[in-house]
């Protein structure tokens, strides 16, 4: 996987992600649309065709969009230990 920055200013980053799609793209977006600091989260697939998606953030007031995402990103791996923890023990 590889990220390409395209924009970054003081309340917005859009990014380049190869090798996604929908998938992580929705979840991300989610994730960053409960932040109260987020003013717009999105996503766009280009091309089906192509694995590579583009994402987008802009904050509210001084919120910084990459501590704004690394924040989401920690949230979706916290959900995913708790899902494998729960799928796990349903397993048993």
């Amino acid at each position: 996987m590889r990220i390409k920055i395209l924009k970054e200013t003081e309340n917005e980053l859009k990014l380049e992600i190869e090798e996604v799609g929908h998938t992580l793209c929705n979840l991300l977006q989610k994730e960053l649309l409960k932040n109260e600091k987020v003013d717009i989260a999105g996503y766009d697939v280009p091309h089906p065709l192509t694995s590579k998606a583009i994402i987008f953030v802009r904050t509210k007031e001084k919120a910084k969009p990459r501590k704004i995402l690394e924040e989401a990103v920690k949230q979706i791996q916290k959900q995913n230990k708790e899902f494998r923890k729960a799928f796990e023990k349903a397993l048993k």
